[in-house]
């Protein structure tokens, strides 16, 4: 399916790996111009290296930038002050027990979770909704609709940006502006494949993975972890024309996790 995102500009938060890399990837692949967020410059301009030297010299731009904290987001407007997509994917998680998880645990989780995302969208949207044309995608989590009590400042977190982004959508009214999220569930990161590895030592990759999918995501349909490719996707249809009609939806990649049907 042709997407074509010729002459757009994205921009993804938290994009030098995992799911986010994958999403500026696959947007680039659809013609997009991507930009790379990070906190680090050597692995901002690593990202941007690879991926202009895989889709063409100045097609990634990079973007060094902390926009979990105040500030963050004048920086990125500095720099870069009018974009079409833009893709709210920084994020963190942590177990915690919610008894010994303190204020600023909490404050951590929503600043990285929550916050980066309102502040860009306040950044962005407005010339969005003034150009009559744009996108914002949030990704948030499966645990959004299935909160852990291992993760309560995790799963509040992401059922908090659900609200938020239904917020939003509701400021694009005859516009075709769309603010949508996206629900991946377990994905296979470089974070989560050392985890389980790391948990199981003697068992071989495949069977370490299956073991985690049967303690932990018990009800998945696919019963494995997802690519992150596989999610970028979901993400790249919304970011396209093709998904006009998409707007204010919480649109799940969990893979069958979540046991309802709405």
């Amino acid at each position: 399916m042709e997407l074509n995102l010729n002459g757009k500009t994205a921009l993804v938060s938290a994009s030098t790996s995992g799911i986010g890399y994958a999403i500026a990837a696959q947007l680039l692949e659809d013609g997009a111009r991507v930009i790379i967020n990070g906190r680090s410059e050597a692995t901002v301009m690593q990202a941007v290296a690879a991926l202009n030297e895989r889709f063409g010299a100045g097609r990634a731009l990079p973007l060094v930038a902390d926009l979990s904290i105040a500030g963050g987001e004048a920086a990125a407007a500095a720099q870069y002050p009018q974009i079409d997509i833009l893709i709210n994917n920084m994020g963190t998680y942590a177990l915690s027990d919610f008894f010994n998880t303190s204020d600023a645990d909490w404050e951590r989780m929503f600043n990285t979770n929550v916050w980066s995302g309102v502040r860009l969208a306040r950044t962005y949207m407005k010339s969005m909704l003034a150009r009559g044309h744009g996108r914002v995608i949030f990704i948030s989590s499966e645990v959004a609709l299935t909160p852990m009590a291992s993760m309560a400042h995790y799963s509040a977190s992401k059922a908090t940006q659900l609200s938020i982004s239904r917020s939003l959508a509701e400021l694009t009214k005859g516009t075709a502006v769309t603010v949508n999220s996206v629900l991946p569930g377990p994905t296979e990161t470089e974070s989560l494949k050392g985890f389980i590895t790391s948990v199981n030592p003697d068992l071989a990759y495949a069977d370490a993975e299956r073991k985690f999918m049967s303690e932990n995501r018990p009800s998945s349909l696919i019963y494995r972890l997802a690519k992150p490719s596989e999610v970028a996707n979901v993400v790249a249809f919304l970011a396209s024309e093709r998904a006009a009609v998409i707007n204010g939806a919480a649109i799940r990649a969990e893979g069958g996790t979540v046991p309802t049907i709405a």
